[in-house]
């Protein structure tokens, strides 16, 4: 009985696409659900899996074709006996030379699993309009076993954060994208083998020079040999582009749109229309890298980096924005005080009589702040670059009066002074700032304002 491929719905407003790559010839063996064909849009990559288990028997439509969807693109055959040989092999046979010395490498992971079948780990559709992720964590190492459905790997977008789950029970025996690193759908992020776990990762690592090796060498220089995807081919012919100049990373040396985007970034804008780039700049990133700030220095008293999400960058950006082009507005809270006020009136002469300063209301403000910051660590942070530094030190501005307005001296380790301190100190600001001998150095540094 034969069965249709069909090229499936791609998504809003996607009306056709381009074959990019056949993954199987006519004549060779197909299982259900395994991909068959890959189809580029100007939105997106996706790998068509096979309707049924089989053998291709026709291929309707071949690499570079634009296709329209529901278009039927090749045939599967359910009764029929696969003649071709599988492509690994095709490809050993044609080079005779090396035959003999990759074919171990290339097979040492399915001979590591044991009786257990290699499977790739993909990024799945991450929503509407989302073309790409970033690797966030790897929730499982090489080498670990894992259960059905159980989390692999966590990936970031500007408006998710998704788990992967592991397709079947297995072990992890390739991580192919390692964190931080941005991938496209339809990507191949790590590799599995179901069944038992391998006897030892050893021979993976003869392997991990070829594999670095392959994977560097198309991005050196573009690969002309494929046809361009329609997205590609329209950003090239848009900007009169020569392909051949714009270095690549997508698979087999194809040209991905990212590729296109990132090489019109760093072209020299003096050869460029700077009409057509004008577009591109609300898209750009709103964070730049904390590697590429200048390097700042760590305090002694402890600090935590933590890289942001892509989603929390986006939230981040969109209150920026908001802030920049809303109307701002104060807000009022009441505070029932008269426990405070009753507890100053008590201990205010003995307080007075023993530490030589007044007990005020500002003291007692700036431990209840204290308190407030470390249950909320987040509001005592700053943002440095992508990273959130989130510090374990609490250093306090004061407002005080001074001959020419308002200045914001800082009580440095305020957490760790007395009431008596505090007051002592905040009535010193007040005095030198009337003066005009605070220091530029008392001025600035502070992680919380009173």
């Amino acid at each position: 009985m034969a069965i249709e491929i069909k090229v499936p719905d791609m998504g809003e407003s996607v009306t056709e696409g381009t074959i990019a790559r056949w993954f199987k010839a006519v004549g060779e063996a197909v299982a259900a659900d395994e991909p068959l064909v890959e189809i580029e849009t100007d939105k997106v990559t996706v790998e068509v899996p096979s309707p049924g288990a089989g053998v291709l028997t026709e291929i309707g439509a071949d690499e570079g074709a634009d296709v329209e969807v529901g278009t039927v693109i090749g045939a599967i055959d359910e009764t029929a006996t696969a003649t071709a040989k599988p492509a690994a092999e095709t490809a050993n046979s044609d080079d005779t030379a090396p035959a003999e010395t990759p074919a171990e490498p290339a097979e040492a992971p399915a001979q590591a699993a044991g009786s257990g079948d290699s499977m790739d780990v993909k990024v799945p559709e991450l929503g509407e309009s989302v073309t790409e992720g970033t690797v966030g964590r790897w929730l499982k190492q090489v080498g670990e076993s894992f259960a059905a459905d159980e989390p692999l790997v966590e990936i970031e977008t500007d408006k998710v954060t998704a788990e992967l789950p592991a397709p079947a029970a297995g072990t992890l025996i390739e991580i192919v994208a390692e964190e931080g690193v941005d991938v496209e759908v339809g990507a191949i992020v790590g590799r599995i083998t179901t069944g038992e776990a391998p006897a030892a990762p050893a021979p993976a690592t003869p392997e991990t020079p070829a594999a670095s090796e392959a994977q560097e060498a198309p991005a050196a220089s573009a690969n002309t040999e494929h046809p361009l995807s329609p997205a590609v081919r329209k950003l090239v012919d848009e900007h009169g582009l020569n392909p051949a100049a714009i270095p690549v990373t997508g698979r087999d040396g194809r040209i991905t749109k990212g590729d296109v985007m990132r090489y019109l970034d760093s072209r020299d804008t003096g050869g460029a229309p700077a009409a057509p780039a004008a577009p591109a700049a609300p898209a750009a990133p709103a964070f730049v890298s904390a590697d590429d700030l200048p390097e700042r220095a760590e305090d002694p008293r402890g600090e935590e980096r933590v890289r942001m999400s892509k989603l929390r960058q986006t939230v981040a950006t969109r209150l920026k924005q908001a802030q920049n082009t809303a109307a701002m507005l104060t807000t009022f809270n009441e505070v029932d005080m008269q426990g405070v006020i009753d507890l100053r009136a008590r201990y205010r002469d003995d307080f007075e009589k023993k530490h030589g300063v007044k007990l005020g209301f500002m003291s007692i403000f700036v431990k209840a702040a204290i308190n407030a910051l470390k249950e909320l660590p987040s509001v005592n942070a700053e943002i440095h670059g992508d990273e959130i530094i989130y510090r374990n030190y609490y250093d306090i501005g004061i407002a005080v009066g001074g001959e020419q307005g308002l200045v914001v001296p800082v009580l440095r380790d305020a957490d760790k002074q007395s009431f008596a301190q505090i007051e002592s100190q905040i009535a010193d600001f007040g005095q030198r700032a009337r003066d005009g001998k605070l220091t530029m150095k008392e001025l600035t540094g502070g992680t919380f304002t009173i």
